[in-house]
């Protein structure tokens, strides 16, 4: 027997509501400190790489604890902000990915669900047809077009590798 019903878990009328406002109270709270970059500003401003990290960690480290070698040409209290919200924005940023990975496995679960019952219906349907039951001959022609023929797919697969050659 095939494991099915793999995700028995499923979200109330009020938890998928509670979600969608969160969301746009997410969106509404940040949507003004978008920045929008080009490709072009993209690269050339980049992410700083963790080798540069660790400088900018270290300058500050310096300031907080050696200010008297620290350069009256950088305006500190930037600095400190620009820390402070990069810091901020990281920790946000690993949490959604957290949360992005969790709804994502979810998702895969319930994709898995979903499909395993279709090919349970497919294969009642293919059954029924054989019985000459009105309208699963329909559904059988009309569901069948959406597997891949064998012999199409080699056929496919060896015009492909000669095209590449």
């Amino acid at each position: 027997m095939p494991f099915d019903n793999l995700n028995n878990n499923h979200y109330t009328q009020a938890e998928k509501t509670a979600v969608v406002e969160a969301i746009s109270t997410l969106e509404t709270v940040l949507a003004g400190r978008f920045k929008n970059l080009s490709p072009e500003e993209r690269k050339r401003y980049g992410s700083i790489n963790e080798q540069n990290k660790l400088i900018v960690n270290k300058v500050l480290d310096y300031r907080k604890n050696q200010s008297n070698l620290s350069s009256p040409d950088v305006d500190w209290e930037e600095f400190q902000n620009d820390y402070d919200s990069r810091s901020f924005l990281q920790e946000t940023i690993a949490k959604l990915q957290n949360l992005i990975s969790g709804l994502d496995n979810n998702k895969i679960l319930h994709d898995f669900d979903n499909y395993q019952a279709s090919l349970t219906d497919y294969g009642y349907s293919q059954y029924k047809a054989g019985t000459k039951i009105a309208g699963f001959e329909t559904k059988v022609t009309e569901i069948s077009q959406f597997f891949s023929r064998t012999a199409t797919a080699n056929n496919t697969t060896a015009q492909n590798l000669k095209t590449e050659e």
